[in-house]
């Protein structure tokens, strides 16, 4: 089994993945963020930032692209082949209303016909590997049966389901009987990814489909780091060391952004986006959760954070609410 890092807006920047790298079991493939093409520019300049190779070096690193225009795609993978890369991902997951309002991410997948029209243009023009990261609709899972045949169709380097539908964004159980139906009939490598939050989510999966070949990871493992390792050794770190890996992850994110991002603003903005997930994994959290949600200074921010390691310790299990 494979294990993928899912690409989370803000958060899942380089340098996050290169933090994660450094301590945590290394994950098989990661994928960017996603990269919105203009049609008078590729790439701006914080995207190229992002996927310079010098700033992914030792990763398997996937840019993934937003858009619902061939040639802005095509423009972008040339781009990225420049840089050296061998496989792009397209995005048709992201549930985002400013997103799908424009026909992109999941908004796509109501155009089924467009979408096989995009899809023959860039598989007609480029050479470099193409994988999508999909929803099985919009609104309703009956829409994969158009859908699935269409990318069918495609030598895909993987077909990577979220098998929800746009309407559910993160609630609902993920439609496991559409999933099936994937495994059974696409002839692409098909992963999965949706609600993995445990080592026992992890069997579970394993156990229904024994021949999957890949999980990306996503909201899960921001909220535990550790959770890759924790599927593939099954097994659990010492409360202690658990919590000490956290908090090296802790200070390299928070010196690296300083580095890069100006005005304390901006770092506590960064810094409070990965909290929302990762403090879930600490015993007693909600006390120190809301003074480091509360912190308007770096001071104030590290009082709160030197507080939860000193005072808390990382659990060997997950409880999460986002």
């Amino acid at each position: 089994m494979k294990y993928y890092l899912a690409p989370l807006e803000g958060i899942t920047t380089y340098i996050y993945r290169n933090a994660y790298h450094s301590i945590f079991l290394p994950m098989d493939k990661y994928f960017t963020p996603f990269l919105v093409p203009k049609q008078k520019k590729s790439l701006s300049r914080r995207e190229i930032n992002d996927i310079l190779p010098e700033h992914n070096q030792g990763l398997f690193l996937v840019p993934q692209l937003l858009t619902n225009r061939a040639e802005d795609f095509i423009r972008a993978a040339q781009t990225l082949m420049d840089y050296g890369y061998k496989e792009i991902n397209l995005n048709l997951g992201c549930p985002s209303g400013t997103v799908v309002s424009k026909g992109k991410g999941a908004g796509f997948l109501a155009r089924p016909v467009e979408l096989e029209r995009f899809l023959d243009e860039i598989f007609s023009k480029l050479t470099i590997r193409i994988s999508i990261k999909t929803r099985i609709g919009v609104e309703d899972p009956e829409e994969f049966e158009t859908l699935l045949p269409i990318f069918c169709r495609y030598p895909l380097e993987e077909l990577i389901i979220h098998p929800r539908v746009r309407e559910d964004y993160y609630k609902n159980p993920p439609n496991l009987l559409a999933f099936e139906k994937a495994m059974g009939e696409s002839g692409n490598t098909v992963c999965y990814n949706g609600n993995i939050f445990s080592m026992g989510d992890c069997e579970d999966l394993q156990k229904r489909f024994p021949k999957l070949a890949s999980v990306m990871l996503g909201r899960g493992s921001i909220a535990n780091p550790e959770l890759h390792r924790e599927c593939v050794e099954k097994n659990f770190l010492e409360p202690k060391r658990k919590t000490e890996q956290f908090s090296q992850l802790h200070t390299l994110l928070y010196q690296n952004y300083q580095d890069i991002l100006s005005g304390e603003r901006n770092v506590l903005f960064k810094m409070k986006e990965i909290w929302s997930y990762m403090i879930q994994s600490f015993s007693n959290y909600e006390p120190y959760a809301k003074r480091i949600r509360k912190a308007e200074t770096l001071r104030n921010y590290e009082i709160a954070v030197h507080a939860l390691f000193r005072e808390q310790e990382v659990t060997s299990y997950g409880r999460f609410s986002f």
